[in-house]
């Protein structure tokens, strides 16, 4: 009887550590991931927190229909913060579809406005689904559970003219693992976060404006001092994008580039230790 009883209690208790063990390795182990989507010249980038958030970067151009399929493949049922970067028509472009398609609780994007058809589009949107923008400036933090995500930039007010300084910048952080999203913030934003004294290391950094020379200073990559960069950029593109000046200087800080004119979408993964990335054609 006593061998028996001895059996029962260690199945028992290795069923139990068993149990127990899994459900704490699960809890230990949740991944936050991000998606650079493949959207052509342009930008769009979806985060899925560890905690089941949905956070969208940008649309990507004029037709939404892309960034909308790729969200319905995620299973994406609702989006917690959209983010509109800037007014440029291959970033705001898209985001008007994504709202007819999911419910945005929360929409931020910096206090800049543009006469394009594009952004016209996105503010009735918005208007249309009854969210308040948010403006996204410095020291604006987002609300949402276990990560901390803070905007960097726009620092201050720049010229109308040239709307890519606007760009709102994201730096978001898990456990030990970060990002940075910096639009199409080109030096002068740079150098003024820089200034700003405020934490610009980050793990993962998405290229400013494609790769364009205007922005990526050596004293910003120096600042940020990545271990990947991630380039949106649309294939045979008009503009020259990414330039070489760009990809050297990465190159000689022996930064991993990604691509996504020769990768497709770009996905990270981190369980805020460690990070892996794949890319899907």
């Amino acid at each position: 009887m006593k061998t028996k009883i001895i059996k029962i209690v260690t199945a028992l208790t290795l069923s139990t550590g068993l149990l127990f063990g899994a459900s704490s390795t699960n809890a230990a182990t949740k991944d936050l991931k991000v998606h650079f989507i493949n959207v052509g010249q342009g930008d769009s980038i979806y985060i899925k927190t560890a905690a089941g958030d949905d956070i969208i970067i940008d649309g990507g151009n004029k037709d939404g229909s892309d960034v909308v399929a790729y969200l319905k493949k995620q299973k994406v049922k609702d989006i917690e913060v959209m983010i509109s970067t800037h007014p440029d028509a291959d970033h705001v472009g898209g985001l008007d579809e994504v709202l007819k398609a999911f419910k945005v609780k929360s929409v931020y994007a910096p206090k800049v406005s543009n006469t394009t058809i594009a952004f016209k589009d996105f503010l009735t949107a918005v208007k249309r689904e009854g969210v308040k923008i948010k403006t996204a400036q410095k020291g604006v933090k987002l609300p949402l559970k276990g990560v901390s995500a803070t905007f960097l930039a726009p620092v201050k007010t720049y010229s109308k003219s040239d709307l890519n300084d606007w760009s709102a910048v994201l730096r978001l952080v898990y456990g030990k693992k970060s990002f940075l999203f910096t639009g199409d913030a080109e030096t002068k934003s740079e150098a003024d976060m820089i200034k700003s004294k405020q934490t610009l290391k980050s793990d993962v950094l998405k290229v400013g404006h494609h790769g364009a020379k205007t922005s990526t200073s050596s004293a910003f990559l120096k600042a940020v001092k990545p271990s990947y960069a991630v380039i949106s950029v649309g294939k045979n593109n008009n503009y020259g994008h990414p330039t070489s000046t760009i990809l050297n200087r990465l190159k000689a800080q022996k930064v991993k580039i990604y691509r996504t004119d020769l990768s497709g979408n770009i996905i990270f993964t981190t369980n805020g230790s460690t990070l892996s990335v794949k890319t899907v054609k």
